[in-house]
């Protein structure tokens, strides 16, 4: 089982790790705009509690994580790959990096996809592989953000959604900045959310949002072609009066 490591907790507590979840809860409130419903589930900690969901309109929302930190206490403790939660109940899923935090990210995802109603929709943050921040995790012993597993594409990620049936509805590209720490707090850099005319960094994370398509089979009908009887291969007259 894989959980929020020191390393990471401290990095999230930092001024480029701050800047990150606030641009991310940023782009969730604009991207997620259209959700409701009665419940949302986050699974994994990400950030201060619940702050990535402030803005969100589903009715009540739910933190699920493996264990308690000085900056999560999570509603329910539970591993992201077996919630106790009934099949088909939940009408959004929110998966803030944890596929990469998680040791099996296919198990994670068939889960949240079984807990999600039909029509549901899945939003999930990534970091992209191919970018300066996936070069600095690829040269981190440890990963980076610290803590993280390994970086998932989202062309994979796109390909196991269309696997489990899943449309996707919205992509969004985002932190067109360096992955290096800084003194000053980078929150207000505009290169968070959006390239900008003279930025030529690519980004380094994406956003996507999925629904959870239920094709129902429609019947074939025969349908029924009026003829006019025959007699002896012939057509009857109409009755004259």
């Amino acid at each position: 089982m894989a959980r929020n490591s020191p390393a990471l907790l401290a990095w999230q507590s930092g001024a480029l790790g701050r800047a990150v979840i606030a641009a991310e809860t940023q782009l969730i409130a604009e991207v997620c705009d259209d959700v409701f419903g009665i419940e949302l589930l986050q699974l994994g900690a990400w950030g201060r509690d619940r702050e990535l969901l402030q803005s969100s309109r589903v009715r009540r929302q739910t933190l699920i994580a493996e264990a308690r930190s000085e900056a999560v206490s999570p509603d329910i403790e539970a591993h992201p790959a077996g919630l106790p939660i009934q099949g088909g109940s939940i009408d959004a899923v929110l998966l803030p990096h944890c596929l990469e935090i998680e040791t099996d990210p296919g198990a994670v995802l068939r889960e949240a996809d079984r807990v999600l109603v039909g029509e549901g929709q899945l939003i999930a943050l990534g970091f992209r592989p191919w970018s300066l921040w996936g070069l600095r995790a690829a040269a981190s012993g440890m990963g980076y953000p610290p803590g993280i597993n390994r970086l998932l594409s989202e062309r994979r990620l796109r390909d196991w959604l269309a696997l489990l049936g899943y449309e996707v509805t919205a992509a969004r590209h985002y932190l067109y900045v360096m992955p290096s720490e800084q003194r000053e707090h980078p929150q207000q850099s505009p290169g968070m959310l959006r390239r900008g005319l003279f930025n030529p960094l690519p980004p380094g994370g994406y956003l996507l949002k999925a629904r959870k398509r239920v094709y129902a089979p429609t019947p074939l009908r025969m349908r029924r072609r009026e003829r006019a009887p025959v007699l002896g291969g012939l057509v009857n007259p109409s009755t004259r009066t």
